[in-house]
């Protein structure tokens, strides 16, 4: 079976966060951090629930090996991936939460 990914990149309200995920339902993992379903969890402790980049892939394997490339990436080079794809660093939740109509 064909399974896709994306790696996405959360911050919070103050912008002064950013956690780096991978995924297979962008919805709804994105839906679980802005729900904290995961308490006690570094995103819920932070409150970083503000999705302010994502990357697809047609396959999960590349995802993950994109999500390990961007974690051992410094602070800057993370700001300027996102500044590049959301210069205004805007929550892209509602662009994703399209999907689910």
């Amino acid at each position: 079976m064909h399974k896709g990914g994306c790696i996405y990149i959360l911050t919070n309200k103050h912008r002064t966060v950013l956690y780096t995920g991978v995924t297979s339902n962008l919805y709804n993992r994105i839906h679980q951090h802005k729900n904290h379903y995961y308490k006690n969890s570094f995103t819920d402790k932070y409150n970083v629930e503000f999705l302010v980049y994502y990357e697809g892939f047609d396959r999960i394997e590349e995802a993950i090996a994109r999500e390990k490339e961007v974690k051992k990436w410094n602070r800057q080079k993370k700001i300027d991936l996102i500044s590049l794809f959301n210069p205004e660093w805007n929550d892209l939740w509602d662009e994703v939460s399209k999907w689910q109509g």
